[in-house]
């Protein structure tokens, strides 16, 4: 496994104030239409309200590793390109099983970053759920700085879709051997 130098300890982001709802943007399996999107939307697992569209200000590269088909957004700031994915606003719940769901600190570390508003379908509300003027807003994000070294050459995606053109079709953890 590889470190990105730039990274300090993997630690996962404070959790926000209890009873406050957190943004997290999701560029993977978790989006609408893809495989793992059933967590979103299983309010045993906490609350998760979509809000909109949006894509990383910066450049990544997300790439698709491993035997089982996932995707990584690598936390290689400025290579690849601006990731596309979805926004919501999530409960304390929800936050803590997104976290053990993606493996935080270990697989994926949960840091913030700026993303872009592509398009917002979420109700006016407090300032901590609406985006700024900018069009810009802070969100937790779900990206590794531990990977194979090998990762950095495999192909640069901008949208992840499970069934897309690039033949590598996601495995169901229940389907792994």
């Amino acid at each position: 496994m590889r470190k990105s130098p730039s990274l300090q300890p993997l630690k996962p982001e404070p959790l926000p104030r209890r009873g406050t709802m957190a943004r997290v943007f999701v560029y993977g399996t978790l989006k609408k239409g893809q495989p793992n999107y059933k967590y979103m939307i299983n309010t045993t697992k906490g609350i998760a309200k979509y809000q909109g569209r949006g894509r990383t200000v910066e450049k990544y590269p997300l790439v698709i590793a491993g035997k089982y088909n996932i995707p990584y957004m690598l936390n290689i700031p400025g290579t690849g390109h601006h990731i596309a994915g979805e926004i919501y606003t999530v409960d304390d719940q929800m936050l803590r099983f997104l976290d053990e769901f993606e493996g935080c600190p270990d697989m994926y570390q949960r840091t913030t970053m700026r993303i872009e508003v592509v398009e917002w379908e979420g109700k006016r509300g407090t300032a901590e759920v609406r985006p700024a003027s900018s069009g810009v807003m802070e969100c937790f994000v779900y990206n590794t700085s531990t990977y194979q070294p090998e990762w950095v050459q495999l192909p640069y995606h901008d949208n992840y879709d499970s069934s897309g053109t690039h033949g590598l079709s996601y495995v169901l953890r229940e389907n792994r051997d």
